[in-house]
Protein backbone atom coordinates (compact mmCIF):
# COMPACT_ATOMS: atom_id res chain seq x y z
CA UNK A 1 0.00 0.00 0.00
CA UNK A 2 1.42 3.19 -1.04
CA UNK A 3 2.53 5.27 2.26
CA UNK A 4 1.36 8.89 1.05
CA UNK A 5 -2.58 7.49 0.55
CA UNK A 6 -4.16 6.97 4.00
CA UNK A 7 -5.71 3.79 4.39
CA UNK A 8 -8.76 4.89 6.10
CA UNK A 9 -9.43 6.77 2.75
CA UNK A 10 -9.30 2.82 0.67
CA UNK A 11 -11.28 1.14 3.44
CA UNK A 12 -13.88 3.66 3.70
CA UNK A 13 -13.74 4.13 -0.41
CA UNK A 14 -14.68 0.18 -0.29
CA UNK A 15 -17.45 0.69 2.12
CA UNK A 16 -18.56 3.63 0.44
CA UNK A 17 -18.89 1.22 -2.96
CA UNK A 18 -20.80 -1.42 -1.45
CA UNK A 19 -23.40 1.11 -0.64
CA UNK A 20 -23.75 2.23 -3.85
CA UNK A 21 -23.60 -1.51 -5.16
CA UNK A 22 -26.28 -2.13 -2.77
CA UNK A 23 -28.51 1.34 -3.78
CA UNK A 24 -28.53 0.12 -7.42
CA UNK A 25 -29.35 -3.59 -6.36
CA UNK A 26 -32.15 -2.46 -4.98
CA UNK A 27 -33.35 0.33 -7.29
CA UNK A 28 -33.09 -2.55 -10.19
CA UNK A 29 -34.79 -4.98 -8.27
CA UNK A 30 -37.61 -2.79 -7.40
CA UNK A 31 -37.85 -1.20 -11.01
CA UNK A 32 -37.87 -5.25 -12.34
CA UNK A 33 -40.73 -6.20 -9.98
CA UNK A 34 -42.78 -3.07 -11.01
CA UNK A 35 -41.93 -3.63 -14.92
CA UNK A 36 -42.69 -7.31 -14.76
CA UNK A 37 -45.95 -6.79 -12.75
CA UNK A 38 -47.09 -4.44 -15.46
CA UNK A 39 -46.27 -5.84 -18.05
CA UNK A 40 -47.82 -9.65 -17.03
CA UNK A 41 -51.03 -7.50 -16.25
CA UNK A 42 -51.09 -6.00 -19.52
CA UNK A 43 -50.55 -9.18 -21.51
CA UNK A 44 -53.21 -11.20 -19.51
CA UNK A 45 -55.84 -7.99 -20.32
CA UNK A 46 -54.46 -7.87 -24.40
CA UNK A 47 -54.67 -11.88 -24.59
CA UNK A 48 -58.23 -12.37 -23.32
CA UNK A 49 -59.60 -9.89 -25.27
CA UNK A 50 -57.67 -10.51 -28.13
CA UNK A 51 -58.99 -14.01 -28.42
CA UNK A 52 -62.85 -13.05 -27.82
CA UNK A 53 -62.79 -11.08 -30.83
CA UNK A 54 -64.38 -12.69 -34.19
CA UNK A 55 -61.43 -11.92 -36.44
CA UNK A 56 -58.26 -9.62 -36.98
CA UNK A 57 -60.28 -6.78 -38.35
CA UNK A 58 -62.29 -6.48 -35.23
CA UNK A 59 -58.72 -7.37 -33.07
CA UNK A 60 -56.85 -4.26 -34.21
CA UNK A 61 -60.00 -2.21 -33.19
CA UNK A 62 -59.31 -2.74 -29.47
CA UNK A 63 -59.29 -0.02 -27.19
CA UNK A 64 -55.89 1.76 -26.67
CA UNK A 65 -56.17 1.35 -22.84
CA UNK A 66 -56.37 -2.78 -23.34
CA UNK A 67 -53.49 -3.00 -26.38
CA UNK A 68 -51.09 -2.31 -24.12
CA UNK A 69 -47.86 -4.67 -22.77
CA UNK A 70 -45.40 -6.86 -25.02
CA UNK A 71 -47.74 -8.78 -26.37
CA UNK A 72 -50.13 -6.36 -27.71
CA UNK A 73 -46.80 -5.04 -29.23
CA UNK A 74 -46.19 -8.04 -31.14
CA UNK A 75 -49.84 -8.06 -32.46
CA UNK A 76 -49.26 -4.31 -33.73
CA UNK A 77 -46.19 -5.53 -35.05
CA UNK A 78 -48.27 -7.89 -36.83
CA UNK A 79 -51.15 -5.79 -38.40
CA UNK A 80 -48.34 -3.64 -39.58
CA UNK A 81 -46.37 -5.85 -41.40
CA UNK A 82 -49.94 -7.34 -42.77
CA UNK A 83 -51.23 -3.91 -43.53
CA UNK A 84 -47.91 -2.84 -45.54
CA UNK A 85 -48.13 -6.36 -47.22
CA UNK A 86 -51.60 -5.51 -48.53
CA UNK A 87 -50.61 -2.12 -49.35
CA UNK A 88 -47.15 -2.87 -51.23
CA UNK A 89 -48.65 -4.35 -54.37
CA UNK A 90 -45.64 -6.47 -54.81
CA UNK A 91 -43.23 -3.33 -55.06
CA UNK A 92 -41.12 -3.63 -52.10
CA UNK A 93 -38.23 -6.09 -51.56
CA UNK A 94 -39.25 -6.99 -47.92
CA UNK A 95 -42.69 -8.63 -48.75
CA UNK A 96 -41.17 -10.87 -51.52
CA UNK A 97 -41.19 -14.28 -50.22
CA UNK A 98 -43.17 -16.78 -48.92
CA UNK A 99 -46.10 -14.58 -46.82
CA UNK A 100 -46.19 -16.79 -43.20
CA UNK A 101 -42.08 -16.70 -43.63
CA UNK A 102 -41.80 -13.31 -43.80
CA UNK A 103 -44.48 -12.27 -41.27
CA UNK A 104 -42.45 -15.16 -38.20
CA UNK A 105 -39.06 -13.44 -38.74
CA UNK A 106 -40.92 -9.85 -38.69
CA UNK A 107 -42.42 -11.07 -35.42
CA UNK A 108 -38.84 -12.67 -34.02
CA UNK A 109 -37.22 -9.78 -34.64
CA UNK A 110 -39.79 -7.93 -32.34
CA UNK A 111 -39.59 -10.79 -29.78
CA UNK A 112 -35.54 -10.28 -29.97
CA UNK A 113 -36.51 -6.71 -28.95
CA UNK A 114 -38.80 -7.47 -26.19
CA UNK A 115 -36.50 -9.61 -24.85
CA UNK A 116 -33.69 -6.92 -24.88
CA UNK A 117 -35.80 -4.72 -22.73
CA UNK A 118 -37.01 -7.38 -20.40
CA UNK A 119 -32.86 -8.38 -19.83
CA UNK A 120 -31.76 -4.94 -19.20
CA UNK A 121 -30.82 -4.02 -15.49
CA UNK A 122 -29.83 -8.17 -14.88
CA UNK A 123 -26.11 -7.96 -16.00
CA UNK A 124 -25.50 -4.84 -13.47
CA UNK A 125 -27.15 -7.47 -10.87
CA UNK A 126 -25.08 -10.19 -12.61
CA UNK A 127 -21.85 -7.92 -12.17
CA UNK A 128 -22.53 -6.90 -8.39
CA UNK A 129 -23.60 -10.60 -7.33
CA UNK A 130 -20.08 -11.77 -8.37
CA UNK A 131 -18.13 -8.56 -7.74
CA UNK A 132 -19.43 -7.15 -4.15
CA UNK A 133 -18.03 -10.36 -2.26
CA UNK A 134 -14.40 -9.44 -3.90
CA UNK A 135 -14.67 -5.66 -3.30
CA UNK A 136 -15.59 -6.80 0.64
CA UNK A 137 -12.49 -9.33 0.53
CA UNK A 138 -10.25 -6.06 -0.69
CA UNK A 139 -11.60 -3.71 1.94
CA UNK A 140 -10.97 -6.86 4.57
CA UNK A 141 -7.19 -7.43 3.85
CA UNK A 142 -6.70 -3.51 3.84
CA UNK A 143 -8.23 -3.17 7.40
CA UNK A 144 -6.36 -6.32 8.60
CA UNK A 145 -3.04 -4.75 6.69
CA UNK A 146 -3.91 -1.40 8.45
CA UNK A 147 -4.56 -3.39 11.81
CA UNK A 148 -1.38 -5.28 11.84
CA UNK A 149 0.44 -1.99 11.17
CA UNK A 150 -1.01 -0.35 14.11
CA UNK A 151 -0.54 -2.97 16.17
CA UNK A 152 2.94 -3.66 15.63
CA UNK A 153 3.44 0.57 16.20
CA UNK A 154 1.37 0.11 19.73
CA UNK A 155 4.49 -3.16 20.55
CA UNK A 156 0.84 -4.62 22.26
CA UNK A 157 0.01 -8.45 21.05
CA UNK A 158 -2.79 -8.41 23.39
CA UNK A 159 -6.31 -10.09 22.48
CA UNK A 160 -7.98 -6.81 23.17
CA UNK A 161 -5.82 -4.92 21.02
CA UNK A 162 -5.88 -7.30 18.35
CA UNK A 163 -9.69 -8.44 18.76
CA UNK A 164 -10.79 -5.25 17.51
CA UNK A 165 -9.31 -4.05 14.66
CA UNK A 166 -9.47 -7.32 12.76
CA UNK A 167 -13.13 -7.68 14.04
CA UNK A 168 -13.86 -4.34 12.33
CA UNK A 169 -12.08 -5.23 9.06
CA UNK A 170 -14.00 -8.44 8.66
CA UNK A 171 -17.01 -5.80 8.48
CA UNK A 172 -16.29 -5.16 5.08
CA UNK A 173 -16.32 -9.00 3.61
CA UNK A 174 -19.80 -9.49 5.81
CA UNK A 175 -21.33 -6.30 3.93
CA UNK A 176 -19.76 -8.03 0.89
CA UNK A 177 -21.88 -10.52 1.08
CA UNK A 178 -24.88 -9.16 2.62
CA UNK A 179 -25.00 -7.04 -1.03
CA UNK A 180 -24.12 -9.72 -3.26
CA UNK A 181 -26.58 -12.08 -2.10
CA UNK A 182 -29.98 -9.75 -2.94
CA UNK A 183 -28.57 -8.99 -6.09
CA UNK A 184 -27.73 -12.93 -7.31
CA UNK A 185 -30.92 -14.53 -6.14
CA UNK A 186 -32.77 -11.02 -7.86
CA UNK A 187 -31.14 -11.93 -11.03
CA UNK A 188 -31.94 -15.66 -10.92
CA UNK A 189 -35.32 -14.60 -10.18
CA UNK A 190 -36.01 -12.58 -12.97
CA UNK A 191 -33.99 -14.94 -15.56
CA UNK A 192 -36.96 -17.41 -15.15
CA UNK A 193 -39.34 -14.18 -15.61
CA UNK A 194 -37.72 -13.27 -18.82
CA UNK A 195 -37.81 -16.83 -19.91
CA UNK A 196 -41.41 -17.32 -18.92
CA UNK A 197 -42.42 -14.28 -20.30
CA UNK A 198 -40.15 -15.35 -23.70
CA UNK A 199 -42.23 -18.98 -24.04
CA UNK A 200 -45.80 -16.54 -23.91
CA UNK A 201 -44.59 -14.45 -26.74
CA UNK A 202 -43.47 -17.44 -28.75
CA UNK A 203 -47.03 -18.94 -28.11
CA UNK A 204 -48.74 -16.20 -28.70
CA UNK A 205 -46.81 -16.03 -32.23
CA UNK A 206 -47.56 -19.22 -32.57
CA UNK A 207 -51.56 -18.97 -32.20
CA UNK A 208 -51.11 -15.96 -34.49
CA UNK A 209 -49.31 -17.26 -37.42
CA UNK A 210 -52.50 -20.20 -37.45
CA UNK A 211 -55.28 -17.51 -37.81
CA UNK A 212 -53.03 -14.75 -39.68
CA UNK A 213 -53.22 -16.17 -43.42
CA UNK A 214 -56.38 -18.13 -43.32
CA UNK A 215 -58.97 -16.89 -45.81
CA UNK A 216 -61.49 -14.81 -43.72
CA UNK A 217 -58.54 -12.93 -42.16
CA UNK A 218 -57.13 -12.72 -45.77
CA UNK A 219 -60.35 -11.16 -47.23
CA UNK A 220 -60.62 -8.88 -44.04
CA UNK A 221 -57.04 -7.36 -44.58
Amino acid sequence: MPYHIEPELIIDGTLYTLLAFSVLTWTVILFKIWEFSKDSYYNRRFYNRFWDVPDLAAAKTLPGHVSRGSLARLANKAYAWLDGRQQSFGQHLKYRGVPAELLEQTLTLQMQKEQRAMESGLTLLASIGSTAPFVGLFGTVLGIMHAMHEITQSGSTSLDVVAGPIGDALVATAIGIAVAVPAVLAYNFFLRQVKQQRGDLENFVASFMHIAFTPDNQHQE
